[in-house]
């Protein structure tokens, strides 16, 4: 075997050895060697705020345990205020890597380094720390529709149980149809009984019609390595018992992520023309205007002139790259799935909003003013009808848009009609089939863009 991988330029680890009738079975995972680009997956941290989404990320990602009054959290916070409550606000992006003898790289650097977790890795798993507190429900959207997460790690505290935004953050990961994982954290502070509780409310939940999930509680590496292969499927739910402060099933956990595979075919993507939704904008000195956001199509070089928009008045520029980075390396190119920043000329600082995208030069984009769309209102505690104004998130676009076209006189909760949207600002760009959420006071929505209208 070890000859048949170094023919091909990939490496093997066993995984799982079970006794047959005759000898032994073995699952290997192989994988690409290191001089070929790594595999990359990306997870969105959900769950309710206190639950340990920004101390689990912080222990995997800087290999330290936590000390119990927010070590590990301090180290991956955005923010003083997120440091101060001990409450993300903020969409927080960092990195894991494995090699390919499935060891985690962080785990053996002296400091974080993104960099040097890119360059040596032979596994990239992209880790997205979202809010969990319900004031900062529209940036967990965000994160969710403007990262498009391979999967997401729905986080529960041991001692409080699936409490708060939980059911929510799950109602929309079922929603979009990701695939999801549960890890129940603070194991080592909650009593046996209050653990035993909580963990079946998590089970309930799963198990309940709509969520349709076969939970899997993982006690050894051999059921991380099972429940990796039926990942992609989403049926089966991996739920991980941790504990951050004494790294009991830490090790399961990692062995999990570094076997999970891809569920989006990103090679397949790269193929498409070049589409990048911007998500965030820098102006650094020396540089320049730099933006930044997840490439879901195609690819893009150095050198190359693209367009950017809509704007304002829903017309597309010119512009041109300047240079390039994908985890804080200088490349030459990037393609479909990874997360970029580009310099980019001929565009302003106070031009720049999220929501607008980068896209090939052959492309004919048309800024869209009016849209049809598929809708299932979730909750709402009156009805929905015509002049009915809620904000919409589409990938990174979140503007007010009035409903101006129903079906039905009248919508209520769990209520599907055929509607349309007009944005009240400005033109976005919006193709049939993209996915977006609506929300005004309680009210909460999901809805599939069916046709587009060019603006006037």
């Amino acid at each position: 075997m070890e000859q048949i991988t170094k023919m091909v330029g990939a490496s093997f680890i066993i995984v799982r050895k079970e006794k047959a009738k005759r000898g032994y079975v073995y699952e290997l995972l192989v994988r690409k060697t290191v001089d070929s680009p790594p595999i990359q997956i990306s997870v969105a941290l959900l769950g309710n705020v206190d639950a340990g989404k920004s101390t689990l990320k912080g222990v995997l990602v800087y290999g330290t345990l936590d000390d119990g009054d927010g070590k590990a959290m301090s180290l991956v916070a955005k923010y003083l205020h997120e440091l101060k409550f001990r409450r993300s606000s903020s969409v927080s992006v960092h990195v894991l890597g494995f090699n390919e003898r499935g060891e985690s790289i962080n785990d053996h650097l002296r400091t974080y380094d993104e960099a040097k977790v890119y360059l040596e890795g032979s596994k990239i798993v992209t880790l997205i720390d979202l809010a969990g507190h319900e004031r900062y429900l529209k940036t967990t959207m965000r994160g969710v529709l403007g990262h498009l997460p391979d999967y997401t790690c729905m986080v529960v505290g041991g001692n409080a149980g699936p409490i708060g935004t939980f059911r929510e953050h799950l109602g929309i990961t079922v929603a979009l149809g990701i695939p999801c994982f549960v890890v129940v954290t603070k194991i080592d502070m909650a009593p046996k009984e209050v653990l035993e509780r909580n963990l079946e409310k998590v089970m309930h939940l799963l198990k309940l019609p709509g969520v349709n999930k076969i939970p899997f509680i993982i006690r050894n590496k051999n059921d991380a390595a099972i429940a990796a292969r039926h990942m992609p499927h989403g049926r089966v739910a991996p739920i991980f018992l941790v504990s951050n402060v004494t790294g009991q099933g830490l090790q399961e956990l990692k062995a999990f992520l570094n076997m999970l595979p891809p569920k989006i075919d990103w090679h397949e993507r790269a193929k498409g023309k070049f589409l990048c939704y911007i998500d965030e904008k820098f102006d650094i000195p020396g540089v320049g205007l730099v933006v930044a956001g997840l490439i879901e199509e195609g690819s893009v070089k150095s050198g190359d002139r693209v367009l950017l928009g809509p704007f304002d008045d829903g017309s597309f520029r010119t512009v041109r790259i300047k240079s390039i980075e994908v985890n804080r390396v200088r490349v030459d190119r990037a393609e479909a799935g990874q997360i970029a920043a580009y310099a980019i000329t001929n565009a302003r600082y106070d031009e720049i909003r999220r929501g607008m995208v980068l896209l090939d030069l052959d492309a004919t984009p048309v800024a869209v003013r009016r849209f049809k769309a598929s809708i299932r209102v979730l909750h709402h505690p009156t009805t929905i009808k015509i002049g009915y104004e809620p904000v919409i998130q589409m990938r990174t676009i979140r503007q007010a848009a009035k409903l101006v076209k129903t079906t039905k006189k009248f919508l209520r909760s769990g209520d599907t009609d055929t509607v349309e949207f007009y944005f009240i600002l400005r033109p976005e760009f919006v193709r049939r089939g993209d996915v977006f959420f609506f929300r005004e006071g309680r009210t909460k929505g999901i809805g599939t863009v069916l046709e587009v209208k060019a603006a006037s």
